[in-house]
């Protein structure tokens, strides 16, 4: 995987979707390596839910919570519910490393031809928290904000499970 900060052409939504794709890679490049076992460690005391397993999880479901669900209106398929908001992050950690990257990629991928096919000021079927419109534009800057303080959180997770540090 060769990961690029730098857009292809000049215009914003160039600048968005490598930054996202960016960001998105740099979360399974955390990953690179990480046994199941270390995935699946929580290695903050009072965060039990902070495992690399439960941030590449809470990561696809995001994206298909913002793209599908409120950009395109359709049904929300996220595991969480008001009863157990976090439920993404708990079973995440049940499911192999590997297939929980193979599904980010998979969404990513999916979602792909949805972002180019829209205008960025296109506002989404449904509003954000609180009934406030949001534009396609503000979904992936929001997607990159996520992902890219997740980065941060993989940083300590893996550095705390076997002492790599970088990529």
């Amino acid at each position: 995987m060769t990961r690029t900060d730098l857009p292809p052409a000049p215009d914003e939504r160039a600048h968005l979707v490598t930054f996202l794709d960016y960001v998105r890679d740099t979360a399974v490049a955390k990953c690179d390596g990480l046994s199941d076992e270390g995935a699946r460690e929580a290695p903050l005391p009072r965060s039990p839910l902070m495992t690399a397993a439960g941030l590449i999880g809470h990561l696809r479901w995001v994206e298909h919570y913002w793209l599908e669900a409120v950009f395109l209106g359709g049904e929300n398929r996220a595991p969480w519910s008001a009863e157990d908001p976090d439920r993404e992050m708990r079973i995440a950690p049940g499911v192999p490393l590997e297939r929980l990257i193979a599904d980010y990629r998979e969404q990513a991928d999916r979602l792909r031809p949805l972002i180019a096919g829209h205008g960025l000021d296109t506002e989404a079927k449904r509003p954000a928290r609180g009934g406030v419109p949001v534009t396609l534009r503000w979904i992936l800057m929001h997607l990159i904000e996520e992902t890219a303080r997740h980065n941060g959180h993989l940083d300590a997770i893996r550095e705390l499970a076997d002492g790599t540090t970088g990529t």
